[in-house]
């Protein structure tokens, strides 16, 4: 697979709420933890899928500190201390610099391919193709490397690539420069955006060197290294837990898409010709679940009468649920919670969890991850 596919270290972005799935996803344990398409959860996906490429000891998971516990029962063969609890929610510049500093003090200075925990993507053959193609070319370009995901309708729940020039072909996957970021667009734009050809949904995953991320958050985020390079000089030691609290309280909350893939001088993409989801919600999600012949897409024993387009997860797959005359339902049962929703205002759920979290006294419910 070339020099710097054997050199790959993966980084676990896993500190999410998951609050659009709710009642499923709670506070004490979000989306990543849950099985929502076959038997291991999103988290342990996220890791089955790099089997071949990078072992579980090249494996960094960065999750909050109270989902470490959970991190390590879902993972048992990443070692223990390759579990990364952050004490504060600071957005994804933090856990990146974070997973940078970490990789280069205990691996030196390996190529990083950087995911979340939360997506679905098939074939694993595809995307082992194209990491190995973004991992060889961000070593010998020294450039920043995301993966673009063609769009295949105008989705306005993420956000887009415009692609620059071509600048290559390498085992089937193609290279661009990318001219610049957009924004989640109005279904108007989106629908200019899939007409052009030139553009790409963001997927959030990337591949760099840790010495290029670095010198890039040199440049442009420079207060969160200095908080954060004395915390990981003492990894491994008494005075790491310490450390990094005091390290991570002054950050403030900001992403590397915006802090650091946004000004950067030489960002590239590769287009990823594999199924990529971030399941973004429970509509989303029910693009992966079987349906009936009348559209109703399920995870339990659902009967229906004269009952069409509903989407029906019960966490226990065998339980039992019922629809009469009913359409384009979202219905979700876990534990003693129930949600039932138009499928037009699923998305609604994060504000009506949001609230739901205030009235119980939740400290910080509308912190960013």
């Amino acid at each position: 697979m070339g020099a710097a596919a054997n050199e790959l270290v993966e980084v676990v972005m896993a500190g999410g709420v998951g609050t659009r799935f709710w009642p499923l996803s709670t506070p004490e344990r979000p989306k990543q933890f849950h099985a929502l398409v076959g038997e291991r959860s999103l988290l342990q996906l996220a890791v089955d899928r790099l089997a071949g490429l990078v072992p579980p000891e090249r494996t960094l998971v960065l999750t909050q500190r109270a989902f470490v516990p959970l991190v390590r029962q879902h993972l048992p063969l990443v070692p223990a201390a390759n579990v990364i609890g952050e004490p504060a929610r600071r957005d994804t510049a933090a856990a990146v610099c974070l997973g940078a500093l970490l990789a280069r003090r205990r691996y030196g200075d390996p190529v990083m391919l950087t995911v979340t925990a939360d997506h679905l993507i098939a074939p694993v053959e595809a995307f082992h193709r194209t990491v190995r193609s973004a991992a060889r070319a961000a070593r010998a370009a020294s450039a920043l490397y995301t993966f673009g995901i063609p769009p295949t309708s105008p989705a306005t729940g993420y956000g887009y690539l415009e692609l620059g020039e071509r600048i290559g072909v390498d085992d089937g996957v193609e290279h661009y420069r990318l001219a610049r970021f957009h924004e989640k667009p109005d279904p108007v734009t989106a629908r200019t955006y899939l007409m052009a050809g030139a553009y790409l949904w963001n997927s959030g995953m990337f591949v760099w060197t840790c010495s290029t991320i670095l010198a890039e958050l040199a440049r442009h985020l420079p207060g969160h290294l200095e908080a954060l390079e004395p915390a990981v000089a003492v990894d491994g030691t008494g005075a790491w837990e310490t450390g990094l609290a005091a390290a991570f309280e002054p950050l403030p909350r900001i992403s590397v898409d915006y802090a650091i893939m946004e000004r950067a001088s030489d960002v590239r993409c590769v287009r990823s010709d594999f199924d990529w989801s971030d399941v973004g919600g429970w509509v989303a999600l029910g693009e992966h679940l079987p349906a009936d012949s009348f559209g109703n897409r399920r995870h339990a024993r659902l009967h229906v009468l004269d009952a069409e387009g509903n989407l029906v997860f019960a966490e226990d797959p065998d339980e039992t649920v019922a629809l009469v005359g009913v359409r384009d339902l979202v219905v979700v049962r876990a534990g003693r919670r129930t949600l039932v929703a138009h499928r037009d205002r699923a998305e609604e759920v994060k504000a009506l969890v949001e609230g739901l979290l205030e009235e119980d006294g939740d400290p910080n419910p509308r912190a960013p991850r």
